[in-house]
């Protein structure tokens, strides 16, 4: 679709918040542009990245929603910590835990960068591969103020059938 198609298909939808994600929506040269324009429109408008990418370059207007990957994921190594640095108190970092291993990384990267105090954080787990039960307990436990969240599109579609 071009920017101007999906503007359309934004205005036909009349919806107020657009959230602009899928894989890493920051590959896609336009999505700046894209996200500029809807909040012209009077568009509320976030962008759910990775946290691999440079987000500086976004409209202060634009609601970043940054993943930080944790150790367990294989990807911690691309995370873009000069990111941190361009994040707002309107903005939200989010955690996908897969074990207690991840729990205390991001325990401590929340700790070591103050983020509590700085912007949204939401800690969520990988499904199938840690129990929210237990997260949440080590969450109270340790008196983080922080949210916890369920992926919730693993629970209303079956992962294996999303996959067909």
């Amino acid at each position: 679709m071009t920017l101007e198609e999906i503007l359309g298909e934004i205005a036909r939808l009349d919806c107020e918040l657009v959230e602009i994600t899928g894989g890493e929506p920051l590959l896609q040269r336009e999505v700046p542009v894209l996200a500029s324009r809807l909040a012209d429109l009077g568009h509320t408008v976030l962008i759910e990245t990775g946290g691999h990418r440079d987000i500086s370059q976004l409209d202060p207007r634009v609601i970043r929603v940054m993943d930080l990957k944790c150790p367990d994921s294989g990807e911690a190594s691309r995370n873009l910590w000069t990111n941190l640095n361009h994040l707002r108190p309107q903005d939200e970092v989010k955690f996908v835990l897969a074990s207690r291993g991840d729990y205390e990384w991001a325990r401590e990267v929340i700790g070591e960068h103050d983020l509590e105090n700085r912007v949204r954080v939401l800690i969520s787990t990988a499904h199938g591969l840690i129990e929210p039960q237990d997260v949440v307990a080590w969450m109270l436990e340790d008196g983080l103020r922080v949210r916890f969240q369920l992926q919730l599109h693993k629970y209303i579609w079956d992962p294996i059938e999303r996959r067909r």
